[in-house]
């Protein structure tokens, strides 16, 4: 600060993530617009949260602290699906955990107060995000308010926010006060109590979700709250939400629209250095991930359940121009540290390079009805001709040896895709842009869970993997498809589970690692999980509840293991297939002969 000349700083961000200065990390993304837009930025990452003087360190911040958790949820930082702490923490040096406290939000949000009372707090990020409204929280099992009022900021900024932050900070530095701004899209804010008793309903002009006490009391009233959330998640077709929490209440606005082309090259076109913060001794694992990567969209349409990128991100792809992505590239190729290879040209899945259809481009998404599922809209468009292009362009490109794609593919885009482009562009994948693997998540086998999971059938997969080996075979290589498989998820019942292990034995693919149902905040599948309904049909969803039969869901992918051998009898007893424990080459697993086996 004195080096620039400074008395203070406009905002002070505070961080849960250590600071790498990456497009990939929220706290740099918002630093660097920020920053670019002309204000001063002071960055405090994973403070220590039980000493106030370390929310000081730049002093009173002039306009306001912004306050994230990073780049995950707190909660799903610190413990893994089963309530486990997690022994490595990928945003902190090292990957120590312990470098930021529980429902981080909350706690820094009460030391910011403490350190500078009066200063504006404004919350954002992915915990943010999607918990600006009363939402399950898994962790303690428990219904929970929205973090706006249990952090007590003055606002909360949801979705990926550059808009909103360059709007909110530039009417702040004019003069308004935090709790006054109301009209800013892809914002949330609070009604005191003395405000609601002042307002009628009609004038709250918002479309109303049962209170967080009624949802508490009532699971399905949760449940018809949240496929109220679900209608007004698009910009352009999104009412506002007002919901009452006590004597409180919020009300969330429409989101911000998506980005142009021209906006997304200028957030991505900034200053950064791609490195962690000189400071720290040890690496950033989450920095090694995405070092050598490029973002080439944001947004998905996909409509999976268990993913929450609906209401962060958006359906709408948003994409960066070759120019920008050709640009950043070359700048790679001048890193002492860079070796030649790509390791991804993608983003929530890779082969959205464009949106749906034309619709969506003026009218936003669909409010009714998903792209893809329960079957492909009549209006989707696939198109892989710009992504093809763009993946040739790069590895055209002198210093690049090698592009891979490693980000999520949708195979079902990808088969639905008939054009001679699309044939090319599998060809192509298969030639150069694979290491030998390709990571694809069809996550079940059977058709009533992947209605649940809200993906293509099993046969769409099955016609997949024999087009992958077909096109492999006639290049002469021999690379592999590893799908990723999903445990316990909603909807799936013991005898789903010894299909998806019978699958796993006849393609002789036993995952090394098994996924856990982890219901997270914002998601449909998190909504089943809770209520046992189906929000987007409002019908009953089977469960599968306690430690005992999520483990003998996930045991049975991974039969083969010694240490799962009785548990594994025990589920295939349960599920009333016991034809399947014996000696047989259809078996999985062999009689108990003694108590150690």
């Amino acid at each position: 600060m004195e080096a620039r000349g400074w008395d203070s700083c406009d905002f002070v961000l505070i961080s849960g993530d250590a600071y790498v200065d990456h497009p990939s990390f929220g706290a740099a993304l918002i630093g660097r617009l920020l920053e670019d837009e002309g204000f001063r930025v002071g960055i405090i990452a994973q403070p220590n949260w039980q000493d106030i003087e370390a929310f000081k360190t730049f002093g009173r911040p002039r306009l306001s602290f912004l306050i994230t958790s990073g780049n995950m949820d707190s909660m799903v930082n610190h413990y893994t699906a089963n309530g486990k702490p997690r022994s490595e923490e990928a945003y902190s040096p090292g990957g120590v955990p312990g470098r930021r406290p529980d429902r981080a939000l909350i706690v820094y949000s009460g030391a910011a107060r403490q350190a500078y009372r009066g200063v504006p707090i404004v919350i954002g990020g992915i915990e943010a995000s999607l918990r600006r409204i009363a939402h399950y929280d898994y962790w303690s099992n428990t219904l929970r308010r929205s973090v706006l009022i249990d952090s007590k900021a003055d606002l909360l900024v949801y979705g990926m926010a550059e808009k909103s932050m360059v709007k909110l900070a530039r009417r702040l530095a004019a003069g308004e006060e935090a709790r006054g701004i109301r009209d800013l899209r892809g914002t949330v804010f609070r009604l005191t109590g003395k405000e609601l008793q002042d307002l009628s309903p009609e004038e709250i002009s918002a479309r109303r979700l049962p209170s967080f006490e009624q949802m508490r009391e009532d699971p399905r009233l949760f449940a018809e709250g949240f496929a109220l959330w679900m209608r007004n998640a698009d910009p352009f077709s999104a009412a506002p939400l007002f919901q009452q929490h006590g004597e409180q209440g919020i009300v969330q606005n429409p989101p911000e629209y998506p980005l142009s082309q021209q906006e997304l090259d200028r957030v991505y076109q900034l200053p950064y250095t791609r490195r962690a913060h000189p400071s720290y001794r040890q690496e950033i694992p989450a920095l090694q991930e995405v070092r050598f990567s490029l973002v080439s969209h944001r947004g998905c349409f996909g409509g999976c359940s268990f993913c929450a990128l609906a209401f962060h991100q958006g359906r709408i792809v948003q994409s960066r121009s070759h120019e920008s992505l050709l640009r950043e590239a070359l700048e790679l190729t001048r890193d002492e540290d860079f070796k030649g290879y790509i390791h991804d040209v993608g983003g929530p899945t890779a082969n959205f390079r464009r949106p749906a259809c034309d619709r969506q481009k003026t009218k936003g998404a669909c409010v009714e009805r998903q792209c893809l599922f329960p079957s492909p809209c009549p209006r989707l468009k696939p198109d892989h001709a710009d992504y093809l292009r763009l993946l040739r362009e790069i590895r055209a490109l002198p210093g690049i040896k090698k592009v891979f794609v490693r980000s999520g593919l949708r195979f079902d885009y990808l088969l639905l895709d008939g054009s001679g482009t699309g044939q090319e562009f599998f060809r192509e994948l298969c030639e150069h842009h694979v290491s030998g693997q390709l990571k694809v998540a069809p996550e079940h086998v059977s058709d009533r869970v992947l209605g649940f999971l809200g993906k293509p059938s099993e046969a769409v997969y099955r016609d997949f993997s024999r087009a992958f080996s077909r096109i492999n075979k006639e290049l002469g290589k021999k690379q592999y498809l590893i799908p990723y498989f999903i445990s316990a998820h909603p909807g799936s019942r013991l005898e789903d589970a010894v299909e998806l292990a019978e699958y796993c034995r006849d393609s002789g693919f036993i995952p090394d690692q098994v996924q856990d149902f982890y219901p997270t905040p914002g998601t449909v599948s998190t909504c089943m999980y809770y209520t046992g309904l189906d929000p987007r049909t409002m019908n009953k969803v089977y469960v599968p509840r306690g430690g005992r039969e999520r483990r003998m869901q996930r045991a049975l992918l991974q039969f083969n293991r010694r240490e799962n051998r009785r548990i594994v009898r025990e589920a295939l007893v349960k599920a009333g297939r016991r034809d399947l424990i014996g000696y047989g080459r259809k078996c999985l697993v062999r009689p108990q002969k003694n108590r150690l086996n």
